[in-house]
């Protein structure tokens, strides 16, 4: 099944893709694409349904961000040894986890607001896990039957703020825009192997990252499990994997984000987004 969330921001409604492609309506069935939705007793209960049953949604309406009510989005540095190597980074022994504010969650093709005084916004294209079933400590062969689907992330980062401005990474990850998912959520069951998903970023058409996820240091499996230890996951929390090489800080010289720039990216089998880019407006 593909989910997704579509409408004006803020006021998104739950909807699933038919056979052919088109958006039909779950409002009538479920409240959102959330919490004990992406159980497996809330899958079971959308993948017994006929889509083409449910009222078909008319036009091109604007996709919001594929799952709702993100408690947490928890991300993996340094997952490609490819990108490690790019940015003058050793090869993590064990996950590199950090947090970003889900307050930078937004639609897959929102416009991206280059912070204030931001000098240094950069993309990342990642694969997203949404975890469907709680899972707490669990263990590594048990961790996929916890994973509800998957979704295309763009990690947004600004360097500076992640880098030079002390403390933790996620003050270059959290600011808000930095994590557009979707354009939907495709279930577990639709992505036969998670670990040879081809994936790719361009900006101005220009293709800088082009990946495969077989080439993660740690796999899904290992990131749920590991993940688990530490923290409690919840029905529609998010783990963005990490990213391949091709990123802004790795190129030589280094190319960031400015007003007027567009991104496209996608994830083999998960759908695409594209980003204008804009300047941020003090309020």
């Amino acid at each position: 099944m593909k989910l997704l969330r579509y409408g004006e921001s803020g006021r998104e409604k739950p909807g699933i893709l038919d056979a052919g492609g088109a958006i039909r309506d779950l409002s009538g069935v479920v409240g959102d694409i959330a919490g004990d939705t992406l159980t497996s007793r809330g899958l079971a209960r959308l993948r017994a349904l006929d889509p083409s049953s449910l009222p078909r949604v008319e036009g091109t309406p604007r996709f919001g961000a594929a799952v709702g009510q993100v408690g947490k989005m928890i991300c993996v540095g340094l997952n490609y040894s490819d990108h490690a190597a790019e940015t003058n980074a050793k090869v993590p022994e064990m996950p590199i986890i950090f947090m970003k504010a889900t307050t930078a969650i937004m639609g897959p093709n929102d416009d991206v607001v280059i912070p204030r005084g931001s000098v240094k916004t950069d993309w990342e294209v990642e694969l997203g896990v949404v975890i469907g079933d709680v899972a707490r400590d669990v263990s590594r062969e048990a961790a996929l039957a916890h994973v509800a689907g998957y979704l295309v992330v763009n990690d947004l980062s600004e360097r500076e703020f992640q880098l030079e401005h002390c403390g933790q990474w996620v003050k270059g990850k959290s600011c808000d825009t930095f994590g557009p998912i979707g354009p939907y959520l495709v279930t577990r069951d639709e992505v036969p192997d998670a670990q040879n998903l081809a994936m790719w970023l361009e900006v101005n058409c220009h293709r800088y990252q082009d990946g495969n996820t077989k080439t993660m240091v740690f796999d899904v499996a290992h990131l749920v499990s590991h993940i688990s230890r530490y923290m409690t996951l919840m029905p529609g929390d998010v783990i963005s994997t990490g990213t391949p090489p091709g990123v802004g800080l790795g190129q030589k010289p280094p190319v960031y984000l400015k007003p007027g720039d567009t991104m496209r990216l996608g994830v083999e089998g998960l759908g695409e987004q594209r980003q204008r880019v804009v300047a941020s407006v003090r309020s």
